[in-house]
């Protein structure tokens, strides 16, 4: 009897002891990842917080004269008044 109580006392405690190295295991595993995670979105949270500055030095630059000029220039094909434009068809 008693020799079987010893034996059941061992078992459970062995019983015990792989759960909670199981448990453990998968836990670390778990955390693991969620510093993966983390770490990634981080990542990408400074990748956006650059982009908005991007966009916010764009969104300056778009309402200076200087670049209102170089666009009407570029794009539309408009001079000043009197200003003769040069274009070498040589090449």
């Amino acid at each position: 009897m008693k020799k079987n109580r010893k034996i059941y006392k061992k078992l459970l405690i062995m019983g015990i002891a792989i759960y909670v190295i199981f448990t453990l295991m998968n836990q670390q595993k778990a955390l693991n990842q969620y510093t993966q995670d983390s770490n990634e979105l981080a990542s990408q949270i400074e990748e956006q917080k650059e982009y908005k500055e991007d966009l916010a030095q764009k969104k300056d630059d778009v309402t200076s004269l200087d670049f209102i000029e170089q666009m009407a220039r570029e794009k539309l094909d408009m001079y000043y008044p009197n200003e003769r434009i040069y274009v070498d068809r040589g090449m």
